[in-house]
């Protein structure tokens, strides 16, 4: 389980990222897809076009942190994008319950789902 203290911020790319992406291309996209400054602390989370795949990039004052994770059925639930760059900035209990598949628009939001 991840747990990242109610400091952070946490922005997700509502349209999909090329999983190929390491370190740098994850980096690029956050400062140019979601307009965001990586090391400014945030976590940045990214889907591919299927939703099987899930990568977290996380600047922790040292070093750069990609976490992955990839499901053997099914699909993550993931906000439609409504424009080009589109980012949703979450609560971390939020961000818990996305990466553990729990669908946050057909469940009942609290007032912490979306920040």
């Amino acid at each position: 389980m991840l747990a990242f203290p109610h400091s952070v911020r946490i922005f997700v790319a509502v349209a999909p990222v090329d999983m190929r992406k390491q370190y740098d291309g994850l980096w690029t996209a956050a400062q140019q897809q979601l307009g965001e400054d990586p090391k400014n602390g945030a976590v940045f989370v990214f889907t591919n076009k299927e939703r099987t795949r899930l990568k977290l990039l996380y600047w922790d004052g040292t070093g750069v942190w990609v976490l992955a994770k990839r499901l053997e059925q099914g699909r993550f639930s993931w906000p439609q994008p409504s424009q080009a760059g589109a980012k949703l900035s979450l609560a971390p209990e939020a961000l818990a319950l996305l990466v553990g598949g729990i669908d946050l628009k057909g469940a009942t939001l609290k007032a912490w789902y979306e920040r």
